[in-house]
C-alpha cells in the first residue's frame, strides 16, 4: 500500500492465494529430455567432460570417434595452429548445436582454466606426447594419448610415475589391443592354444631413414596463426619451415620423432600381450644393419623379430598382409593379424572354430569392450587400469626405443627390462633420455 500499511488477509483470501501459487508450481516446465537423462541420453551430471589437445589429422579422427559416445561431452579443444583448433571447435559445436566449445592455443591455459574437464585426448606431434600427458595428469585429468607415447625411456617412466602418483587413468592409442582380430590372435597365444610360443613377429614398417639435419628457415607466421615456439615444445630450437608443419613433415626428423617406435608402439605391444612377460627380465638386440629386420631374444627364450617390410610400406610380407601386423608361432600352430583383416589368419581352420568363444572369454575375463576409446571411458568411470595402461605402454616403448639405440650405436645391446638399463654400456644408457628445452620440461 502507498501508505506503508498492510491489510490483514482473511482465512479465505489466504487459502485462495495459496491454491493459486500451488497451481503455478504445478504447471509443466519445458525441460529437455537430455537434461534429465531420458530417451537414451545421459544426464549432464553423469557425463565425462572432455578436452582435446592437438586437433590435426589424428586428433580430428579421434574427435569424431569419441563424439559418438553418449556419456561424453566435449567442452574444449586446443591446438597451436589456429585453423585446426577452429575446425575442431566447429565440429564439436555442430554436434551439439551450439557455440559452447572453448578453443585454446596453449594447452597450459586449457589445463589451468578448465577445472571442469575430466579427461583429455592428446594427439599432438610425438614430441609433445609425454610432456602433455604429465602436465594433464598433474592437473587432475585422465589421459588418452596417441602413440608413440614418448620419445625416450626417461619420458615414458615419467608418465608411469605421474599416473601412479596422481591416481590417473591413462590409455595410449595402441587401439589394435582392442580390435577383435588382433585380440583373437593374442588370446590364442596367451591361452596356450598354439602351444608354447617360440617366435613372435612385430611389424615395424619400412622407413626412409631418420634425418639428422633441419630444413632451411622461412619467415614465421603470425603467432596467432601458429605459435612456433609452442609447436616445438621440448625439442631443440629449429628455425621455422612449413615443411615440418604441412602434413606430417616432422615425421622424418630425429629431433621430433622416433624410428622403430613409430609403428612398433602398436605392434610390439600386440606381441607382448600374447606372451607371459611376468618372468622376463631382459632382452638382447642383434644389430643387423641400417633399416633391417632386427632379431631380439627375451630371457625366457622367446625370439621377438622386429620385422621391416621391404620396398613400399604397404607391400605384403610372408607373415601377414596389411600394416601393423603381429604373428605368434607356437609348437602347435601360428596366428597372425594386421589392418584390414575380417578374421585372424591361422595355421589351421580348426583354430577359428572357437572365434566367438575366445572373444567372449576375453570380454568376461577383462570386463573390456572391443573398442579402445570405450575401454578408456569405462576405466575413467571405474578407475581401473585401461588396456594400454602406462605399464603396458612403457614396456613396449622401452623395447622399441632400445632398438633405436641399437641402430644408432650399430652394435648388439642387452636391456634389463625391470630397470630399463643397458648392461655394461654407459654410452647406450646416456641415450635413454634427451634434453628438454626450457620452459617445456617436466
Amino acid at each position: 500500500m502507498s501508505s506503508g500499511t498492510s491489510i490483514p488477509l482473511t482465512r479465505r483470501q489466504f487459502l485462495a492465494q495459496t491454491m493459486q501459487a500451488a497451481g503455478a508450481l504445478a504447471l509443466p516446465c519445458c525441460v529437455p529430455a537430455s537434461a534429465l537423462g531420458r530417451d537414451g541420453t545421459v544426464a549432464p551430471s553423469e557425463r565425462i567432460l572432455m578436452g582435446g589437445i592437438g586437433m590435426g589429422g589424428r586428433g580430428s579422427y579421434d574427435l569424431t570417434w569419441m563424439l559418438n559416445e553418449p556419456d561424453v561431452q566435449w567442452v574444449a579443444v586446443c591446438d597451436v595452429v589456429k585453423s585446426k583448433r577452429e575446425a575442431a571447435k566447429n565440429v564439436v559445436d555442430g554436434k551439439y548445436g551450439n557455440k559452447d566449445c572453448a578453443a585454446y592455443g596453449d594447452l597450459r591455459q586449457l589445463l589451468a582454466e578448465r577445472a571442469d574437464v575430466d579427461a583429455v585426448l592428446i594427439a599432438t606431434g610425438d614430441r609433445w606426447h609425454a610432456l602433455a600427458s604429465v602436465l594433464a595428469m598433474r592437473a587432475g585429468k585422465d589421459v588418452y594419448c596417441e602413440k608413440p607415447a614418448c620419445l625416450t625411456m626417461a619420458q615414458g617412466q615419467m608418465v608411469v610415475e605421474t599416473a601412479r602418483r596422481y591416481g590417473r587413468v591413462y590409455q595410449t592409442g595402441a587401439q589394435r589391443l582392442s580390435e577383435p582380430h588382433h585380440v583373437f590372435a593374442i588370446e590364442l597365444a596367451r591361452s596356450g592354444r598354439l602351444g608354447p610360443i617360440h617366435t613372435v613377429y612385430a611389424d615395424i614398417r619400412w622407413r626412409d631413414g631418420m634425418r639428422l639435419d633441419w630444413l632451411p628457415e622461412e619467415p614465421e607466421p603470425p603467432k596467432d596463426e601458429l605459435d612456433w615456439d609452442a609447436w616445438l615444445g621440448p625439442c631443440p630450437w629449429r628455425p621455422y619451415s612449413s615443411g615440418y608443419v604441412n602434413g606430417a613433415g616432422w615425421y622424418h626428423y630425429f629431433d621430433f620423432a622416433t624410428d622403430v617406435a613409430m609403428w612398433g608402439a602398436h605392434t610390439v605391444a600386440q606381441a607382448l600381450a600374447g606372451l607371459d612377460m611376468s618372468s622376463v627380465s631382459s632382452i638382447e638386440f642383434e644389430y643387423a644393419g641400417p633399416d633391417a629386420t632386427m632379431v631380439t631374444r627375451l630371457s625366457n627364450g622367446v625370439k621377438l623379430v622386429l620385422y621391416r617390410v621391404g620396398g613400399s610400406v604397404w607391400e605384403p610380407c610372408e607373415f601377414w598382409h596389411g600394416a601393423c601386423g603381429e604373428r605368434f608361432d607356437g609348437t602347435e600352430g601360428w596366428a597372425a593379424a594386421a589392418d584390414g583383416y575380417s578374421r585372424t589368419d591361422v595355421s589351421s581352420p580348426a583354430l577359428l572354430l572357437d572365434y566367438h568363444k575366445v572373444l567372449a572369454e576375453y570380454a568376461g575375463r577383462t570386463q573390456r569392450q572391443l573398442n579402445h576409446a570405450r575401454d578408456f571411458f569405462d576405466c575413467v568411470r571405474s578407475r581401473r587400469p585401461a588396456a594400454a595402461n602406462p605399464d603396458v605402454m612403457c614396456q613396449s616403448m622401452n623395447i622399441c626405443l632400445a632398438a633405436d639405440i641399437c641402430g644408432q650405436l650399430k652394435r648388439n645391446l642387452k636391456l634389463d627390462l625391470h630397470r630399463a638399463e643397458f648392461a655394461g654400456d654407459p654410452e647406450a644408457n646416456r641415450l635413454r633420455s634427451r634434453a628438454m628445452r626450457t620452459p617445456f620440461t617436466f
